[in-house]
This record gives C-alpha cells, structure tokens and sequence, in this order.
C-alpha cells in the first residue's frame, strides 16, 4: 500500500502554518517560567507543533492510498454430484484430489462447486453424490456469477453428461475454459421405463380425460409385459406392450374419468421384464386436481324462441357450463329452479306483458345472483327498470325500431377486437323498444345502436359490474339471425359466439371476497421443496391487517393430521413447512376476527419423480461438445493428469488488482489521536510542574 499527500493550495501556506505555530508558543511561552529553560521549550515545542498542524489542515491537504493485490490464477472443480453418477463419481474422487493438490502446489487457488449451490464445500471427500436432479448450464452459471472479475481461467467439471433439468450447458457463454472429464457407460443398459407421463392436472368431474404414457425400451426385443393405470390402488385399465425391437418407444392413452371431487392419485406402472436392469423407473405417480366447477346458468324465456336456441349453441360451446333451459309456457315445475343456486341467470323477455314471470324474477333476484335481462316484444319494459341498475328505458307502448351494433372502443373490460366486430354493421337489425334511453351511474355501454348509418348513444349491450350483483341488459331479440348472417358472410359464427361468450364469462366468474384467505402459492411442490402458504386477512374495507394468529393443520393420505401456529405479520406473511414426503394433502387453516372464527381449506400435492432414475446412459457427446465450444479439453479420470500437466506447462500469470482511494488528511483517524496526544502531553507536564 502507498500513500501520497497532495496540497489544494501553494505549498508557501505551509510555511504560514510553521510561523503561526513558532508565534503562538513565543507568545505564550516568553514569560519568565516557573519551571526550567529547558521544560519551557519542550512546551513551546508541543504547542507550536499542535497549532501548526491544526492549521496545515485547514488548507485541507489530500491523501491518495494506493493498495495493490495480487489475484492468484483461479480453478475450479465443478463435480455433477447427482445419483447418476454415484458409483463412477466416487471412483474418479481421487484422481480429482491429486489434480487439486498438484494444482495448488504450482500456486492454483482451487474452489469446490457442485449442483447444491447453498451447500459449499472445501474438501473433496465431503461430496455426496445424491442430487436428484442435474442442470449443468445452473451449476456452470453459478461458477460464472461467483467469479465474476476474478482471475478464474479454467474449470474442471466431472460429468457423465446427463442432464434432465435446465438448458444445455453447450450453448451457455462462459468467460472461462470447461475441461470435461467423461465419467459413466455410454452404452445402454437393457431395461424398460416410462420415459414420461402426460395429464391435465385439472379435469371435470363425470368428464373423460386422457393419460399419455411414453415406453421405452432397449435391448429387449421378443418381450411383452403389460402396462397399467390404477386408482388408490384399484386398477382402472390395462394395455399390452409388446416389445417388436431392441430399440423401442410407443405412446399409450388412457381415457378415463372420476366422480371422485379433489385431488386423485393416479399410478402407471409398466411390469418388469426379465434381463432388465432396474424396475426403479416403471412406475409413475400422476396427480389430478378434479373439480365440480362447471358454473350453472339457467336460461329462462318466456316462450319459444329462435334466440333461446341461438343461446343455447352459444353457451354449450364452452364444457365448463351447465346449462338449464326452462320456458314459462311449457315447464311444469318452476318452483324448484327458485331452490337451486345457480352461477348466472338470463331472463328472455322475461318480466313479460302478462306478468306471469314475475314472481319467478323476485325469487331468483333474492340471491344476488348475476342477471343478464334480453328484451323483446313481449317484455314489460316498466317492470326491468328497477330490477337493474344498468339501463332505465322510457319506451313508448307498442313502438320498436331496428338497430344494428356499433362496438364501444373504449370499453376495457373485455378484450375484444374492435376491427373484427365491425362486421355488426352488415349483420340484419335488432328490434328494440323505441324511446328514451338513460344509462345508470357505473355502467358500461358494450354496443351502441345504430339507426341504418346513424351512430347513436343508446346502449344496446350494457354492463354493471358494480354492487353486489352484475347485470347486462341486452334492449333487442333477433341475435339468432346474426349468427346465420355471420355464417353466410364468412362461413363462421366466431365473432357473434365470442362476444356473448364473453359477456357471459364475465358475468358469471366468482370474485373471491373473502376476508382470511390462506392458500399454497403453488398446487404442487417437489419432494423436498418446501411448501409455502400465503395468508392475507382483510378488515371491512378489505385493507390488509396483521397481528393475528393464524392454526394451520395438515392431513395427508393416512389421515395424519400435523399442526402449526404462527402470527401473520407484514414482514413475513408467508409460512413454509419442510420435509413433507410424496402424497396429497388436505389442509384447514383457522383465525379469530372480529366477525369471529374464519376458516379455509384446500389441497396441494408433493410429488416425488426420480429424474435421474430415467436416463442413465453417459452423454460424453454432450461433454466434448462443451469443451470444444469453451476451448478447453474433454479428458477421463485416468488421463487427469495429463489436463494438470497442461494446465501447470500453461499457467497465467497472478493478476495485480489496484484500487486507489482519495480522501481528505483530516479524515485520518490517528491523526485525531496524535493531536490529542500533543495537548495531553501538554496539559499534563503544565500541571504536573504547578500551573494550568
């Protein structure tokens, strides 16, 4: 380290500051003394010397430090400790030891990486080979983040090649050498797995889904084995699997379907055959979240209609709906709609002229149940009015126009496309109520209506989404000859279907209003991972509030139930669980309010999928690759020696690393001390002799 002083002023001031100090002890030191000659000028001395430093540091000098180190050349050794390479990993252990100490002894500073990033080591024979996932470009990409600016010149990674997680470490950019050593059998063991399994993770109560299932197989031609699906144990389906060649791959799908709500666990498991090497990957665990989430829509007209059915088409369309179609003039029953909890409801000239359908109105309305009113001749326009709050129309008695749509570009509460719905325009008029149209505060207009090619502000399609309930008011019928009309223009029926879809979507999705909510922030964890919940609680203005404890029980599969309690805080409104093995789970999570005891309850699942037990044949392609690509050199354990023979033959040189710092003299710390020390020195020999 060196240090050099620099003045912001002539140096002729120092010469100011020496006379200031010499006068000021003259001054104060002339007088006869009552202690020796001698005394007095070593007095004067400390005191000319403290006032002419303190007045050198008013010109306020400069320090410049300059500290230089020496970074030593840089290797690491990155091990792929994952089980796949176990047995050979712990084999080569040795010769990577050697090549560590014959490295450090030629002044290599070495460094131990391996795929568990938040485990370091220091020593070799600390490596456990148990990862039970390999990404190569991770474990590279850290090494890369770790050194950055260092002088890492050369990495040495132990591989057999096999990567199942991540992206391939080939195509990564790397500001230093990868030299690979090639660990593993590169030939294929015979054996039989199920390379992949593929599932909806959500289905459909009562509905048929599929389970894709991929075999493979290697030198086992002339075998057959059987492949099966089961339920908790219950076998649901088999298929043969006969193995025609040594090299074999077939897609298999089961279409099945539960009754069962929650999540199902579903096993695929392929039977061994004799002369393979492992049964460990011939099974896979398959979890499905089935669901009763069909929303219920009734759909209740007043009569026969050409709209009804066009409804019908349009709503069906989407599986996730359950439709009921009811009509006042052919129903028998209506009173058992009104005990029914449905998601929407779309009234069809209903309130009618004759009034016959009200009473079904003001039961359904009881239960703030979203409504969706289409108007038509035979609907009593006095009596929609103060059932919604959308649209209020003052309609002439017996009087209709015909209007076609015109989009709202500015409504945002659906994404629609403006340039496809301008085909409304060409599409046959609507017939309306004909008079004067005032739109509720909160509303949205969807479609205004157009007068031929006038453009108005009537709502023909409006909106609330504001209160309790949501309500669209649709002021025409003849939608049904839109759809024909569409058809017969381009030979689909997508943009009239995707509008009331949507409106219909929008009307109909829940919104979560609850006041605790505690929920996993995923549906599935790997085994191993922590399981994490969120917990958000909400006064009666739904800000957040903390401070509250919060009871967390979690039951598996057995119907082992474990419990937790902690306090929901601002700082850490997560809580996470660990060690939880494969399986579903059920949890319940309970707090007090003031509104008092408030509960939810949910599932998530654990899954454990043996990634390194599906592929164990040495990819020594993917390891030479890497190194050409990095400029390094692919080597096996026995031929180390030769890669540390090239890389001491080859070694860089120690980089110098400089750093300079400029700071002002008076900063210095025992510049502060040393002063004091001058007027202690002082003060103390004055009082020692008798005076102050």
């Amino acid at each position: 380290m060196r240090s050099e002083l620099f003045l912001q002023t002539s140096p002729w001031f120092i010469l100011l500051c020496l006379l200031a100090g010499s006068a000021y002890a003259f001054f104060l030191y002339q007088p006869e003394p009552s202690w020796g000659k001698r005394l007095n000028a070593v007095l004067a001395i400390l005191r000319g010397t403290l006032v002419s430093v303190l007045c050198f540091l008013l010109l306020a000098p400069l320090v410049r430090t300059v500290q230089t180190t020496t970074d030593k050349a840089k290797v690491v050794l990155a091990v792929d400790n994952s089980q796949s390479t176990a047995e050979a990993g712990v084999k080569a252990i040795p010769a990577l030891e050697e090549a560590r100490r014959q490295l450090t002894a030629e002044g290599y500073e070495v460094s131990i990486e391996t795929l568990n990033a938040d485990t370091p080591l220091t020593e070799l024979d600390s490596v456990k080979f148990n990862s039970t996932q390999t990404d190569l470009a991770s474990m590279l990409s850290t090494v890369r983040s770790n050194f950055e600016g260092q002088n890492l010149t050369d990495v040495i990674l132990l591989s057999d090649g096999i990567v199942n997680q991540g992206l391939s470490p080939a195509y990564g950019s790397y500001p230093f050498r990868v030299h690979t050593v090639a660990i593993g059998d590169t030939i294929p063991k015979r054996d039989i797995l199920l390379r992949n399994v593929s599932a909806n993770r959500v289905a459909y109560m009562g509905n048929e889904f599929p389970i894709q299932v991929d075999v493979v197989a290697n030198g086992l031609a002339g075998r057959s084995t059987t492949l099966t699906l089961r339920q908790g144990g219950r076998v649901v389906a088999t298929q043969n699997v006969v193995l025609n060649r040594d090299d074999y791959f077939q897609s298999f799908t089961f279409t099945t379907s539960s009754n069962q709500k929650g999540v199902q666990h579903y096993t695929v498991e392929v039977g061994g055959v004799s002369g393979e090497s492992s049964t460990q990957n011939n099974r896979r665990e398959v979890y499905i979240d089935i669901i009763d989430g069909r929303e219920k829509i009734l759909l209740l007209g007043l009569a026969p209609h050409p709209d009804i059915k066009a409804l019908r088409s349009i709503i069906e369309q989407n599986e996730n709906y359950e439709l009921d179609v009811k009509l006042l003039t052919t129903a028998n029953n209506l009173n058992e709609l009104t005990d029914k909890a449905y998601d929407l409801v779309i009234f069809h000239q209903i309130p009618d002229a004759s009034g016959s359908g009200n009473q079904f109105v003001q039961r359904l309305m009881a239960k703030n149940t979203p409504m969706f009113f289409i108007l038509g001749n035979q609907s009593a326009i006095g009596a929609v009015n103060p059932l919604n709050r959308t649209v209020q129309i003052a309609a002439n008695p017996g009087q209709f126009d015909k209007v076609t749509g015109l989009f709202n570009g500015s409504f945002q509460l659906l994404n629609l496309d403006n340039q496809r719905l301008d085909i409304l325009a060409k599409l046959p008029p609507l017939s309306v109520p004909f008079g004067e149209y005032r739109l509720s505060p909160g509303s949205e207009v969807v479609l205004y209506q157009r007068v031929g090619s006038v453009a108005t502000t009537k709502p023909l399609l409006a909106i609330s989404t504001e209160g309790e309930r949501k309500v669209a008011v649709l002021t025409g019928e003849g939608i049904w000859q839109w759809r024909q009309e569409e058809f017969a223009l381009t030979e689909k029926q997508d943009v009239v279907d995707e509008l009331f879809q949507k409106v219909i979507q929008l009307l109909s999705v829940k919104e979560d209003k609850r006041k605790f909510r505690v929920y996993p922030v995923s549906a599935e964890f790997d085994a191993g991972d922590r399981v994490t919940f969120q917990t958000e609680i909400y006064n009666d203005i739904y800000e957040k509030i903390y401070g509250q404890d919060v009871r967390l029980d979690i039951t598996d599969e057995k119907g082992k139930i474990q419990n937790y309690t902690y306090t929901y805080t601002a700082e850490n409104p997560r809580f996470e669980i660990s060690g939880l093995p494969e399986g579903v789970y059920k949890y319940r999570a309970s707090a007090t309010l003031r509104s008092g005891l408030e509960q939810v309850s949910g599932q998530f699942v654990v899954t454990d999928t043996d990634l390194e037990a599906q592929n164990t044949t040495a990819d020594f392609g993917l390891l030479r690759e890497l190194s050409e690509r990095t400029g390094g050199r692919f080597v096996q354990p026995s031929t180390v020696a030769s890669l540390v023979q090239i890389l001491t033959n080859n070694r860089p040189p120690d980089r110098l690393d400089s750093s300079e710092q400029m700071a002002e003299l008076i900063q210095l710390k025992w510049l502060f001390f040393l002063l004091l020390l001058l007027a202690s020195i002082e003060w103390g020999l004055r009082k020692y002799s008798g005076s102050y």
